[in-house]
């Protein structure tokens, strides 16, 4: 390979993962083709994208996007896959539905939110994480359950400030 392929190589891998800010790298090495264009399909359904890249090329990458973690920099052997998603937990749920059906794609490293995680033992935890939006609709609705109660409080209540205590105290 070219030194300037590789440099655009590079440089096109530092952008989506500034642009993304969230990252999945996978080993899913040994897999027959029919299997890895199953999780290329799957990766598309759902809006992640994938690329094979070799090693180097990803660390090179890391550093030029401002990713220095020895961490992730530990996993780069052997074949790598990284994944690229919008929501940082995507990719994990992929990969768990994926496990169902085979032991690949191992887990190496995930990137989210600039925060390390590193071996497949991960996977349960990055599950779960919850994504930006999931995390703005719970305090939306925590915000609004006090208020909930005061409004149907004043409705069940008359409409008056003793019928509203009232409410309030057979509620707790």
């Amino acid at each position: 390979m070219r030194k300037e392929l590789k440099h655009e190589i590079v440089q096109a891998l530092a952008e989506q993962i500034k642009s993304y800010g969230n990252f999945y790298i996978t080993d899913t090495a040994d897999l027959t083709v029919e299997k890895v264009n199953g999780i290329r399909r799957k990766c598309f359904e759902q809006g992640i994208e994938i690329q094979v890249v070799k090693n180097t090329l990803i660390k090179k990458a890391l550093l030029e996007a401002g990713v220095d973690s020895e961490e992730i920099f530990g996993v780069l052997k052997g074949a790598s896959t990284m994944m690229f998603a919008e929501t940082g937990n995507a990719p994990a749920k992929l990969i768990k539905q994926l496990r169902k059906e085979g032991e690949k794609p191992v887990l190496k490293a995930a990137y989210i939110q600039e925060t390390a995680f590193v071996g497949d033992n991960q996977l349960d935890a990055l599950v779960n994480l919850k994504s930006k939006e999931e995390l703005i609709a719970d305090v939306i609705a925590l915000l609004q359950s006090p208020a909930k109660n005061v409004i149907s409080a004043l409705q069940s209540g008359g409409n008056t400030i003793s019928g509203l205590v009232k409410a309030l105290e057979e509620r707790g």
